[in-house]
């Protein structure tokens, strides 16, 4: 779960730029949130992202504990020129991992929030950013 900041921003952001679909969205006015899930391929097939948008509060602290989400693709160089194109944050352009031969790079959502890119391995399946 990520706290965001804007929840259509987000929305849009996943969406749009990462390619997933809006799983399902739902408000609750009695505790003042808004909850989407985004995901790939549908529920149950993959893992989901609930995005939480707690009414009235714009920023978070990123804290210590958090790392980054990591999405595999098919195609890291190309999965950052798609990511450019639709507007998004590449922070660290698509190339081999330190000490190793992966192909990773990097992006940032619109709260901030790191999420990693993983060159899947020829043969791997699931994931995302076709």
């Amino acid at each position: 779960m990520l706290r965001v900041g804007n929840l259509q921003r987000s929305i849009d952001f996943y969406t749009q730029v990462l390619g997933m679909q809006l799983l399902r969205q739902s408000e609750n006015p009695d505790y003042q949130y808004s909850l989407a899930f985004v995901g790939y391929e549908g529920n149950p097939a993959q893992a989901e992202i609930e995005l939480t948008y707690n009414w009235g509060t714009e920023v978070y602290e990123m804290g210590t504990a958090y790392g980054h989400i990591a999405l595999g693709v098919p195609d890291a160089h190309a999965a950052c020129e798609k990511i450019k194109a639709a507007g998004g944050n590449v922070t660290r352009e698509a190339g081999p991992v330190k000490g190793g031969s992966t192909v990773i790079a990097f992006v940032t959502d619109p709260d901030g929030y790191k999420i990693e890119l993983i060159q899947r391995v020829e043969g791997a399946s699931g994931g995302g950013l076709r």
